[in-house]
């Protein structure tokens, strides 16, 4: 390796297994105070991609994540909370992991070696220019996602990524580079407490951004969220009563008829 590989230089802390159950979560909060910080650095990467993937979208492309293990994982629980929460359709953003849906729950041995793979999977969604590719890997090395940014480069693709290691290959491959530096992790090597971390914070950053600035909030409310329990359409409601001034009563029966806080308020000329 030509870079510094922060994510696996030694801990600040040794002996773990002789601290006390206090000292050890006052250790982890307090590396996990720095976390918010080291993002704050890479503010104007975030804000680049995020003009990028606007205008592609915006076009009628898409938004693809590609990880394994954790960065694959948390690429999956960002895409598939974005439907709910936006409204937007579930391959508006796709999350993919090395080792497929399996890989979710449990490791999937040798997966993340496969430098073709990635981009196999990415054909199976009919991946091509209108879209913006995303590779989450902490380390920066990944071959999964290493070569499934290079062939999508090959292709014309936009290609981003999300590291911790700054000037990592991957950090080199990607169009658009995020390379956040959180240091070494209180379990040496254990990338997925400040790394993964980091890597979450970046993505809430981004997806939120971007479906806020194609319409989907207003003011500072869901309105496109799905109705999909008690909960939301007890919040739904109360928004339209916020919004219209009506009942509760009143404003649930226009939630459930016209399905969603947005159409619901439209239908009074104020959406």
């Amino acid at each position: 390796m030509t870079f510094q590989k922060i994510t696996e230089q030694e801990s600040h802390y040794h002996d773990l297994e002789k601290m006390s159950t206090r000292a050890l979560l006052t250790s982890i909060n307090k590396e996990d105070q720095t976390v918010a910080l080291a993002v704050e650095k890479v503010i104007p990467n975030i804000e680049a991609l995020v003009g990028v993937i606007v205008k592609k979208m915006s076009s009628g492309g898409r938004l693809f994540y590609i990880g394994a293990g954790t960065s694959g994982r948390l690429g999956i629980v960002d895409a598939s909370e974005c439907p709910p929460t936006f409204g937007v359709s579930d391959d508006t953003i796709i999350g993919l992991i090395a080792g497929g849906d399996l890989a979710i729950r449990k490791a999937v041995e040798h997966a993340e070696d496969d430098a073709q793979q990635a981009f196999k999977d990415l054909r199976n969604f009919n991946v091509n220019p209108k879209d913006v590719v995303v590779g989450i890997a902490a380390s920066g090395t990944t071959p999964y996602v290493i070569g499934g940014l290079e062939q999508c480069n090959s292709q014309g693709i936009t290609t981003a990524c999300i590291t911790c290691n700054v000037g990592s290959p991957l950090d080199q491959v990607a169009s658009f580079p995020i390379a956040v530096s959180v240091g070494p992790e209180f379990i040496t090597g254990s990338s997925r407490m400040k790394a993964g971390t980091a890597q979450k914070m970046i993505l809430n950053m981004i997806s939120t951004s971007v479906l806020i600035q194609l319409g989907h909030v207003k003011g500072n409310k869901m309105v496109d969220m799905q109705l999909s329990n008690d909960k939301l359409v007890d919040r739904g409601t109360r928004m339209i009563m916020e919004e219209i001034g009506v009942t509760y009563e009143i404003a649930r029966q226009l939630l459930l008829d016209h399905g969603s806080v947005r159409n619901a308020i439209a239908q009074q000329g104020l959406c």
